[in-house]
């Protein structure tokens, strides 16, 4: 470990082989906590390279319990760590793409640094985490979503863990953490909070046959936030989305707010997953889940905004979360 260190404080990148085995020391117990708040440090202040990023994702999904489903499925999932508060889009989205008949295979922790993350506003709401992967085969079955609360599936993770919650920001952790889906889910809906790792993780993916879709709001959000433009990147390339050319109005960002408490963001989630919530946040939703919906499927960006839409506005998205809580029992 002490050799990796040095090389980072000298401002030297990892290669992915070293990378690998900085991060399976802290994984399996190797580093004392000042080094691992150490390293941690480091990457608070730069970004991870694709080596790196590669390096760090292979050994946590290699010690992680893995998930086999027999469906193709997708994740839809952020970085997290963008700081703006807004609501759970990313987990509304989910049950969207799930509803309009792409299988979810849903990867979520709690917050880090927001009010309420997806598990802690789907815990509040009455699911039950479980690492039974016939349960969630039967979840999957039942109602085209299951979810996975990452600390369940990277029990390596726990040697990090204080030190990620006495740090209360994002970590190089949160960047990772899209990536680290037991499922190996087919098709990735992802979210990031600047073009750096955007653009780490297009050179990452494209590296993988699998289709993906990676989107960056350019004001700073780590989905598609509607406030204004934003990138997306894939398999054709890098592309820069304007809100017109989705025929949605820009909202502000306060028209975004996820709440003060666990509560009420579980208290916006309802009512927004009822269609019941305001244009600005049905738009939200409505853009991730379409970028997902064409990322999975052959329907046009223009086929997949209209079904999202009709999917939340009908009911059918709040339909399938109740068919998943009620599954459980």
């Amino acid at each position: 470990m002490k050799k990796h260190l040095q090389k980072l404080y000298e401002h030297h990148r990892l290669s992915s082989e070293e990378a690998y085995d900085a991060l399976h020391k802290i994984s399996t117990g190797q580093a004392n906590q000042s080094q691992i708040a150490s390293f941690t440090t480091i990457f608070l202040m730069r970004g991870l390279s694709v080596n790196e990023l590669k390096g760090f994702s292979d050994v946590l999904l290699q010690l992680c319990k893995p998930v086999k489903l027999n469906q193709q499925t997708i994740d839809v999932c952020g970085t997290g760590g963008d700081g703006k508060n807004t609501f759970n889009i990313s987990t509304l989205s989910a049950f969207v793409i799930a509803a309009s008949g792409v299988p979810v295979a849903k990867h979520g922790n709690y917050g880090v640094s927001s009010v309420s993350g997806s598990s802690n506003v789907l815990e509040y709401l009455g699911y039950k985490f479980t690492d039974d992967a016939n349960h969630l085969q039967r979840q999957l079955d039942k109602t085209n979503i299951c979810f996975m609360h990452a600390p369940l599936f990277h029990p390596a993770l726990k040697h990090a863990a204080p030190i990620r919650k006495d740090l209360g920001v994002k970590t190089f952790f949160n960047m990772l953490g899209p990536l680290l889906n037991p499922a190996l889910p087919e098709f990735r809906m992802i979210g990031v909070y600047n073009t750096e790792i955007g653009r780490s993780y297009h050179y990452l993916l494209q590296q993988q046959n699998k289709p993906y879709a990676v989107v960056h709001s350019l004001d700073g959000y780590d989905e598609i936030s509607t406030t204004g433009d934003f990138k997306l990147y894939s398999k054709k390339g890098e592309e820069q989305i304007s809100m017109s050319s989705l025929n949605m109005d820009i909202c502000l960002p306060q028209d975004l707010y996820g709440g003060a408490s666990v509560k009420e963001a579980a208290e916006l989630f309802i009512q927004i997953i009822k269609g019941k919530g305001t244009t600005a946040q049905h738009n939200a939703i409505i853009a991730n889940s379409a970028i997902a919906i064409e990322c999975a499927t052959n329907y046009t960006l223009e086929q997949a905004l209209n079904i999202a839409k009709e999917t939340l506005l009908s009911g059918r998205a709040f339909q399938t979360y109740n068919n998943l809580i009620n599954t459980q029992l």
